[in-house]
């Protein structure tokens, strides 16, 4: 036998000497604690006090008030429902109104996400009386009032107006990209589109006529989406020769959206580039509000502004005294234009500098050969290069408020030149050329009034402005891709985000700082 065993041995009889230990009795028991068990199978009925859901200075109260003091005629107008009449009776269209703004304040713009939230959250369930929406009803209704939705954006301007937020002293204006419902893989080009499109009529016909037989909710379904994919396949061959025309691609290069045609392919913020559309937002300087909103398919900004003073005129009824702009707005049309409505343009003029010494640096020209070093000859309307060479006048074109003349110098001076690879380095069938332009007193007069320390502290101010809203929306709002597709329905979701911007902006500014004193 082993040690260990022969322990075990001597352990086992020790124990039939001393004998167990006797169990304790029942008082001497250690209590078990008692606790009342979750049962989640059970059903309950609750009283719920809807006003306490919310505190008093929530932003779902504000919000209600104040759709609630704006004629919302245009959105009752379609309801067919009347009193005494059978029908169902639908949503208060207050109520909807109110859901859409309070859900764009919280960075929500999916339909089934709100009728989803309209079940447990308190803020949703104060809003609509602890009622169940379906997300069909609240998807429908945001797209379905175009002209009442821009009433509605203009007499929130006419509230925060009348409460002395509001003024069209100075105005920001700025330009943002907003991604596009779509991927960059969607572009196709016009043979893709046709092939795709003949599918698609195949699939439709396939389905048949739905009025022959009575159709299943899958069914219908299936087919609504054939036809939608149908005719954003006709529209985005459309869009291919509108894309042709207006950058005049040849039929390999143009190219549209299969998902949403009317996008564009833009630069993005971070370098890259995305299918986009881009939002021009103008915004006035005393208290940030928006005053106007809009939405382009163009890339860039220079044709964007004239539109935008005419929708602030619109909207509010005049014009603004003054529009700061950066330099993707600052063109000699839009220079020309602001002054003749008198509006005072302050703008930036180092883009057109900067762009043309660049050029000058790409072509291999050396800076002691630029245009400043070129003198000028009045009385024989020549040009002077720094080798002591004449360029004659050779043509004039006109643009808007300038006529830009033309000197050429001969290409059997320029070829026996010393200084030829500094001067024109890649010249090979004429000499260098130099352009003089004659400005119109309006072009001038802009000219040195931005070279003032006034207008100079003006435009510095430009960006904490402008951005701002840009910044909130796509950050605080969460409109950073648009849900919707197409140009109408890609501009009324920028309106419900401008809109429930103006509404945060009242509340920060009006609302709350009313109730705190009304509390006191």
């Amino acid at each position: 036998m082993n040690q260990p065993e022969a322990g075990k041995e001597q352990l086992l009889g020790l124990e039939s000497c001393v004998g167990a230990a006797p169990a304790p009795a029942a008082s001497e028991r250690a209590a078990q604690p008692r606790v009342k068990a979750v049962d989640r199978t059970q059903l309950t009925w609750q009283m719920v006090d809807v006003e306490r859901l919310i505190e008093a200075d929530h932003p779902a109260r504000a919000i209600w008030e104040l759709v609630g003091r704006l004629k919302l005629d245009g959105f009752y107008a379609p309801i067919e429902a009347v009193e005494g009449n059978a029908g169902r009776t639908p949503w208060d269209p207050r109520l909807l109104v109110s859901l859409w703004i309070y859900a764009y304040s919280r960075g929500i713009s999916s339909a089934r996400e709100i009728a989803r939230r309209c079940t447990y959250e308190p803020s949703f369930q104060w809003l609509c009386g602890l009622g169940e929406i379906n997300h069909h009803t609240v998807s429908d209704f945001r797209v379905a009032h175009d002209a009442s939705l821009r009433e509605l954006f203009v007499q929130v301007l006419g509230v925060l107006s009348s409460e002395g937020l509001l003024s069209l002293e100075r105005v920001m204006h700025d330009g943002t990209k907003i991604k596009a419902c779509a991927g960059v893989d969607s572009f196709r080009r016009e043979e893709r589109l046709k092939e795709h499109l003949e599918a698609a009529r195949k699939q439709v016909e396939a389905m048949g006529d739905p009025r022959e037989e009575e159709p299943t909710r899958k069914r219908a379904a299936r087919g609504r989406a054939l036809r939608e994919r149908q005719q954003r396949l006709e529209q985005a061959l459309e869009e291919v020769q509108k894309v042709r025309e207006s950058k005049r691609q040849d039929k390999e290069q143009a190219r549209a959206s299969q998902s949403d045609p009317q996008s564009r392919i833009m630069k993005q913020s971070d370098g890259g580039y995305a299918p986009s559309y881009n939002v021009q937002l103008s915004t006035e300087a005393s208290q940030r509000i928006i005053v106007s909103a809009a939405v382009s398919q163009s890339p860039t900004d220079t044709h964007q502004l004239i539109g935008a003073v005419a929708q602030i005129e619109q909207n509010l009824g005049a014009k603004p005294a003054q529009v700061v702009v950066d330099a993707g707005f600052t063109s000699r049309e839009n220079i020309l234009t602001m002054a003749g409505q008198g509006v005072d343009l302050i703008g930036s003029l180092g883009g057109a500098n900067v762009s043309w010494a660049s050029q000058q640096r790409q072509r291999g020209v050396s800076e002691k050969f630029d245009l400043d070093k070129f003198s000028y000859d009045a009385e024989q309307n020549i040009y002077r290069c720094p080798a002591g060479q004449s360029l004659k006048h050779k043509g004039r074109e006109f643009a808007p408020g300038v006529v830009i003349h033309k000197y050429t110098a001969k290409i059997e001076t320029c070829a026996a030149c010393e200084f030829r690879s500094e001067c024109c380095p890649g010249n090979h069938y004429h000499g260098r050329s130099v352009i003089r332009a004659e400005r119109s007193p309006i072009l001038e007069q802009f000219a040195k009034k931005m070279e003032t320390e006034a207008a100079k502290a003006i435009y510095r101010q430009r960006g904490a402005v402008a951005e701002f809203p840009n910044a909130w929306i796509k950050d605080k709002l969460g409109l950073k891709q648009f849900r919707l597709r197409g140009l109408i329905k890609v501009g009324l979701e920028v309106l419900w985000a401008a809109l429930t911007y103006n509404i945060q902006q009242w509340i920060r500014l009006s609302w709350r700082t009313k109730l705190a004193l009304a509390n006191i």
